[in-house]
């Protein structure tokens, strides 16, 4: 019998090398145990409402009334919704040729990318060109469809930071390129180091690869650190010396949990330090509703901006995105809101102000009791999170544990997630699913369940981990690598 196209053996070898940890064996045995009854805490996915994060009110009005243009006409719509969360739908529907039914251009709504203009305008103090501002279905899509710009071949390498968000991975494996790892140091509260970078370069140059882009992530997935001006600067130095795209995956950038860090986007610093640089490193920005305050994952809202991108390029990226015809529109919507939220004096405003600081607060007392959680635990270290939704703690797994591992066929880490599965239920992901330097071990988790369980959650893991130390462990204590 002929082979058939999609006989396994016959697929694209790129899909098959394409991986995503996220989604992979811990959080399957975790859907199968679900099944069978077990109660399972989803932690291996920042998936702010799946664990009880309550949607702000305002954007749900405003979509609400977009989906349902009927309840404008009703004469008591005063009397369920407030008169600005009317008149941002109203507002946002004249964008559109037909309601949230119908195609948007294919860089998304014209009036939602002044928006978001505006806002990159007041964030960083230089204006933004919304001709240069793509909505997308969340930040991902438009993560994807850039690496499918710059990646030629299997000689073109991006740089990536490990531990690294899985996207990356997969998606340089599917457009068929090469990860050129800079790896991150986790005793220097996961610092990048300049010299690593280069390092990383000269070794990729040495193999043949031709290393085009750089990719940061601030705040750090899965490390959580905020990046301070001064790495900024030196990173926007490299790229420019290098002529490496950087491309700033800067997603979490609401989520900030210490105050000697702030977030400061790379485009502001960029353009901080004028002279040649700021006119011609080449730079795109991502940005989703998926996380932040919002963290309203399933709707697909993003954006990227592109500066100093060349006006050639710019019209073949429009070219791909139009393949597409357009990104849904109900996403766009939600951009809108976030950028351009309730205002003071707006009846909205307080209502806002109260759910979005009540979130942003309560994710930082949840960052303290997880790191510290983690901190209590035996063979168990783990850095501050100061941005982000996640921790990364370090596993110090003993060599009999190891030796288990191997026995049963598994990476260590893996081994040690999927025991911990099977006696909480708190589905994680296993560190090397984000890559991590040989002989150490991580776990991810998200900081997103409730903080009234929290205390519950982190009390399981220890008992868990202590006794599973316990059970392995020779008389000898460990120390962090």
């Amino acid at each position: 019998m002929p082979r058939k196209a999609l006989d396994y053996d016959q697929i694209n070898e790129n899909v098959k090398k394409a991986q995503y940890a996220v989604r992979g064996e811990l959080y399957l045995r975790a859907s199968e145990l679900q099944k069978e009854g077990k109660k399972i805490i989803f932690t291996n996915v920042g998936n702010p409402h799946a664990l009880g994060q309550k949607p702000l009110t305002f954007p749900r009005q405003v979509v609400a009334l977009c989906q349902a243009p009927f309840l404008l006409d009703d004469p008591n719509v005063g009397l369920l919704f407030p008169a600005d969360a009317i008149a941002k739908a109203k507002l946002y529907l004249s964008y559109t040729a037909g309601g949230l039914g119908a195609y948007s251009d294919s860089r998304g709504l014209p009036g939602i990318r002044k928006e978001v203009a505006e806002f990159i305008g007041r964030r960083d103090g230089y204006p933004s060109d919304p001709e240069l501002i793509y909505l997308t279905d969340g930040a991902s899509k438009g993560v994807m469809q850039i690496l499918q710009t710059v990646i030629r071949g299997p000689g073109d390498g991006i740089l990536v930071p490990v531990p690294q968000y899985p996207l990356y991975s997969a998606a340089i494996s599917l457009y068929g390129g090469s990860l050129v790892p800079y790896f991150l140091e986790e005793t220097a509260n996961w610092g990048l180091d300049i010299h690593n970078l280069r390092q990383s370069v000269a070794d990729a140059r040495s193999k043949g690869i031709s290393v085009r882009a750089m990719v940061i992530i601030n705040p750090g997935n899965p490390t959580g650190q905020c990046l301070s001006v001064d790495n900024l600067q030196q990173i926007l130095r490299f790229c420019h010396q290098e002529s490496l795209v950087l491309l700033g995956d800067e997603v979490y950038q609401q989520n900030v949990y210490q105050d000697e860090r702030p977030f400061i986007s790379s485009r502001k610093v960029l353009l901080d330090m004028g002279g040649p640089i700021s006119k011609e490193l080449e730079l795109i920005s991502f940005h989703t509703v998926s996380k932040g305050f919002l963290g309203e994952c399933g709707q697909r809202g993003g954006y990227f901006e592109m500066t100093n991108i060349p006006p050639q390029t710019v019209d073949e990226i429009y070219k791909v995105a139009s393949i597409s015809l357009s990104p849904n529109v109900p996403g766009q919507i939600f951009m809108g809101t976030m950028v351009s939220p309730p205002q003071p004096g707006d009846i909205s405003y307080e209502q806002f102000l109260r759910e979005s600081k009540g979130i942003l607060e309560s994710l930082r007392k949840r960052a303290h009791m997880m790191t510290n959680g983690f901190n209590s635990c035996k063979n168990v270290v783990c850095n501050f999170t100061e941005g982000a939704m996640y921790s990364f703690p370090q596993i110090k797994l003993p060599p009999k544990a190891i030796e288990a591992a191997k026995s049963a066929g598994k990476v260590p880490d893996v081994f040690y997630c999927l025991k911990l599965l099977e006696a909480t239920g708190i589905s994680t992901v296993p560190g090397s699913g984000f890559g991590q330097k040989e002989g150490v071990f991580h776990l991810r988790t998200t900081i997103l369940p409730a903080e009234e369980d929290m205390p519950a959650i982190m009390e399981s893991f220890k008992k868990f981990n202590d006794g599973f130390m316990e059970q392995y462990e020779e008389q000898r204590g460990y120390s962090r690598m």
